[in-house]
């Protein structure tokens, strides 16, 4: 098959096999490792379950075999087809039993398989843990055995990566290979939710104004730099696994959704795409800095870039939050997206290079901002995400500080290459601050939007793991609490003296 674009994703598509070797991973593994992971989620009965694929030669077969063990038995459930643009499959198997484990094997030709373990529903336990991280930066390499140790040692229920598992841009199936060899020991026996960002899909930023071409280079004006297809791809890899879309309708240029919600045990998890309908900057508002995205004005007014119009989550997104916040009501409930809605960092990149706004961030624009927390209050859920590389707490305001959800944003992977800093300018705590830790900025803030934050705890890049590590977000569903955890890279959680960031683990409740 000939790929439908030019110089993207060279090294997995046409001759591929003719490539150079190159830095990021050996594609030329023996055809008994072809399959190099599977990756599931179960949610209302239904298993979706994803297998990927390094390339395959013209001659092998392009199917794979899902099996399941019963009475120490291998039982052919379904086979399909793999797409060629990406080297990926999907299963969907309906009435799913969940109310047990069932190991489960991949097969393709005569000689490759893959093992794991679909895991039954944990509808009985009293807490339900998430493991959270985002930003796997190429930067590094090197493989993530501590990560995969101590979230194997402290065993969720649940992985979750927030996006920007590949920063390869044009080259995203060797990516995400890489991403999966590096991780697939956390998700082997356990379910998995992938949400594409920014990176994923070949862009430093994006504003994906619904699936409209970009024709500036950053992206600002709106819309996706490359081809569909290629757009097309990367989602269909990293997110065909989770349950059906709420509304399956393309945007432009044929571009899917996969915005959806996924039940495990008593938490009902909302999946939101943060980027896919928010407009870009350029053109649309005045500019404060040297980029349409960056506002370095601190005298600006924050009123003149919240203009009618904007979008954010776009309409579409806001109802599914409307119908998804009045369904499950019993369950504890939580929001996960790519970054977070305000703007949690003062300086961006280095240590000198500070920004009073950026619009990146969800806390612009404004009025799309307050839409989403409405939504998210009413639903009595937390919300989590990544992106930042700089780990918060914060509990957002609407109308009046505190009155909104509380939301963690996890640390980067990797965080030694574009970190951020909560450092107010005038090095001042701010109202009300939390006493509960040493750390000197806390309290009542506004964000460089004017919107309202509280900001409760922040891991700064100075320390040992330079801020980079991972979240678990333990939901206690009798209690009716969540407690954010913040590891960093560096710890070991299984010896006694490992500690996390500080400012961390931070409960809330939701009685």
């Amino acid at each position: 098959m000939k790929a439908p674009f030019a110089g993207l994703d060279t090294l997995a598509t046409n001759d591929w096999w003719n490539r150079a070797n190159n830095p990021i991973i050996n594609l030329k593994v023996s055809r008994d490792s072809v399959i190099a992971f599977g990756i599931y989620t179960v949610s209302n009965n239904t298993l979706k379950l994803g297998a990927q694929f390094f390339p395959l030669y013209p001659d092998e077969p392009r199917d794979v075999r899902l099996e399941i063990k019963r009475n120490d038995t291998w039982e052919i459930l379904q086979t399909t087809k793999i797409n060629e643009l990406g080297w990926s499959a999907v299963f969907k198997i309906t009435d799913w039993d969940t109310t047990k484990d069932y190991r489960y094997r991949l097969r393709h030709g005569k000689s490759a398989s893959y093992e794991g373990t679909v895991r039954k529903d944990p509808i009985d336990k009293k807490e339900i843990v998430l493991a959270a991280l985002s930003c796997n930066s190429n930067k590094d390499r090197g493989m993530r055995e501590k990560y995969v140790n101590n979230i194997n040692h402290q065993d969720p229920d649940l992985m979750f990566f927030a996006g920007d598992q590949s920063y390869d841009h044009t080259e995203h199936t060797a990516a995400w290979l890489k991403f999966g060899l590096q991780f697939r020991e956390t998700f082997r026996h356990r379910p998995c939710i992938t949400i594409p960002d920014d990176h994923d899909i070949g862009q430093g930023n994006l504003w994906g104004e619904n699936g409209k071409i970009s024709l500036t280079k950053g992206g600002s004006d709106g819309g996706y730099t490359y081809h569909p297809e290629y757009v097309k791809m990367v989602e269909r890899c990293q997110t065909a696994h989770l349950p059906d879309p709420f509304d399956a309708t393309p945007i432009q240029q044929g571009i899917g959704v996969y915005y959806t919600n996924l039940s495990l045990g008593n938490v009902d998890f909302a999946i939101l795409e943060d980027r896919k309908f928010k407009s870009g900057p350029e053109g649309k508002i005045p500019q404060q800095g040297p980029r349409p995205d960056h506002i370095i004005n601190p005298e600006y007014n924050p009123g003149s870039i919240d203009l009618p119009g904007l979008k954010l989550l776009g309409d579409r997104q806001l109802q599914f939050l409307d119908q998804w916040r009045q369904k499950n009501t019993g369950s504890l409930k939580a929001v996960l997206s790519q970054t977070g809605f305000c703007g949690g960092a003062h300086v961006h990149g280095k240590a000198t290079n500070r920004l009073h706004a950026d619009l990146d961030s969800n806390g612009w624009p404004q009025t799309g901002r307050r839409k989403a927390l409405e939504l998210i209050k009413k639903a009595n859920a937390v919300h989590i995400a990544g992106d930042q590389h700089l780990a918060t707490v914060i509990q957002h305001g609407i109308d009046d500080y505190r009155d909104g959800p509380w939301a963690f944003i996890v640390p980067a992977i990797v965080n030694d290459y574009y970190s951020r800093w909560w450092w107010p300018e005038d090095e001042k705590a701010g109202t009300d601050p939390n006493t509960n830790t040493t750390l000197p900025w806390t309290g009542d803030y506004l964000d460089g939007f004017d919107n309202k934050i509280s900001l409760m705890s922040y891991a700064n890049p100075d320390n040992t793991s330079q801020g980079a590590g991972y979240g678990l977000i333990r939901f206690n569903t009798q209690q009716k609490t969540v407690t954010f955890e913040c590891w960093p890279r560096d710890v070991e959680v299984d010896q006694p003296t490992a500690k996390q960031f500080e400012g961390w683990p931070y409960t809330v409740s939701l009685n």
